[in-house]
């Protein structure tokens, strides 16, 4: 069942997700939400973001506008989905993770279309240009280029020793979108003289070994990229991550709040009300293509101080006083 402000998923595999048939008024639009591989049990700054930016243009869930959730692991089961929403004649798509925006693309040339994830959308091809997306699509952007350089300098400040090891970088090959993110991993680490090794994991029984490998080769620290799978197993990330003491960095706070040591990148709820400001606009009447593309104005450090303590780790009061929020 689908509630109004949140998203209770307790599916496996990839199919429509469940949702009530809520009676409507002939008028009220419905918004498609394509989501591609989401958490179990997301945090409720999630939804609120969107539903909250949504609100702020007009519109509340339930009264003048309802929602219909498709849900998918798989990139054919997402262009299934969102051909589905399309045949439904949804008013806006709203498209959650790179993958679900693609296939949302390729789904529709006509219907507006709102992404939100996590990935270059000019590298990935879903936008030309992030001032003037064009077409009919457009919508909000996780990604700055700095972020990786960033992740590593915090990484190398709390991690004695880290600087002159080795740092893993764990990554999702299957997801063919993380490809540019290696890239750029790697580029960052050699402009600082950094040695990394990059770690890879598709599913659940190789996070666990990706982890091990990490305590074997003796990585002096890890940072894990940000994908759909990692996502779901965040808690099992951290607990691994705490067994075998290896001080990982992840990409947002929901790995901070799930015990690990700590994040570094946008803060969520921003980015998704500002997706939400986006499909209400276009309700109204917007074009996508006059919408430029937002990139993320507010990013969080989050550090977790009982991971830390439990690895025997100084917080740097330098990084202390950077850090938006400190998990206590």
């Amino acid at each position: 069942m689908i509630g109004r402000r949140e998203f209770i998923v307790g599916l496996g595999g990839a199919a429509a997700w469940p949702f009530t048939v809520r009676a409507q008024q002939p008028s009220m639009p419905v918004i498609g939400l394509l989501l591609s591989g989401v958490t179990v049990r997301p945090p409720p700054n999630v939804p609120r973001g969107f539903f909250q930016g949504l609100s702020e243009v007009g519109y509340v869930e339930g009264c003048n506008v309802t929602v219909e959730f498709r849900e998918a692991d798989q990139y054919d089961q997402l262009l299934a989905l969102a051909a589905d929403l399309v045949r439904q004649k949804v008013a806006v798509i709203v498209a959650m993770g790179a993958n679900a925006a693609r296939a949302a693309k390729a789904a529709t040339t006509t219907m507006p279309i709102v992404f939100a994830n996590g990935s270059d959308p000019i590298r990935v091809g879903i936008v030309p240009s992030l001032s003037q997306p064009g077409g009919n699509i457009t919508g909000v952007t996780f990604f700055i280029s700095e972020l990786v350089a960033k992740r590593l300098q915090f990484l190398r400040e709390l991690v004695p020793g880290a600087a002159v090891g080795t740092i893993g970088f764990l990554t999702n090959p299957a997801n063919l979108l993380n490809q540019p993110k290696t890239s750029d991993v790697l580029a960052a680490a050699q402009s600082i003289e950094q040695q990394i090794r990059v770690l890879t994991a598709s599913t659940v029984n190789e996070i666990d070994a990706a982890f091990a490998a990490a305590a074997e080769q003796n990585l002096a620290a890890l940072i894990v990229d940000g994908d759909e799978l990692f996502n779901r197993q965040r808690y099992q990330m951290a607990a691994l991550a705490a067994r075998y003491r290896i001080p990982s960095s992840y990409p947002t706070r929901v790995f901070a709040d799930a015990g690990g040591l700590m994040s570094y990148g946008d803060n969520r709820f921003e980015s998704l009300r500002h997706a939400g400001i986006y499909v209400g606009r276009i309700l109204r009447g917007d074009k996508p293509s006059d919408l430029p593309v937002v990139q993320p104005t507010m990013l969080e450090l989050v550090i977790n101080m009982k991971t830390a303590k439990a690895l025997g780790l100084t917080v740097p009061r330098m990084l202390l006083v950077a850090a938006d929020k400190v998990i206590e």
